[in-house]
């Protein structure tokens, strides 16, 4: 796998888990939505990801790393409601923005090399 993939699998993750959540609440508020919009921002990366766009690769790892840290407060929500479903929504999330964030720096380390090689 790589960084374009896992960007592809990340924004689907946002997209679809957000907008579970967002049907699945009792009383359902638009904050449940932040994610899918992170989700669409970063697929909308993904043809620059794929180019090894420097800027945009940047860009979206710079996003997916601040859509991870924005989800330890609903985690950390979710877990005093003893909310076993959110628990694991937002625990999805976190882990295909973690994937993500892996396959990036990989990608950069990766990239460095290639430069250093020629």
């Amino acid at each position: 796998m790589n960084a374009y993939v896992a960007n592809i699998i990340n924004s689907v993750l946002l997209i679809l888990i957000s907008g579970l959540g967002y049907l699945s609440s009792d009383s359902p508020s638009f904050t449940a939505l932040i994610p899918a919009v992170f989700g669409i921002v970063l697929l909308a990366c993904s043809p620059g990801v794929k180019s090894e766009n420097k800027i945009v690769s940047h860009v979206a790892v710079l996003l997916t790393i601040l859509v991870f840290l924005a989800l330890i407060m609903p985690l950390m929500g979710a877990i005093s409601r003893a909310d076993t479903l959110a628990i694991i929504r937002v625990i999805i999330m976190m882990g295909g923005a973690a994937m993500a964030i892996l396959f990036f720096i990989k990608s950069f380390i990766d990239v460095r090399k290639k430069r250093k090689a020629e």
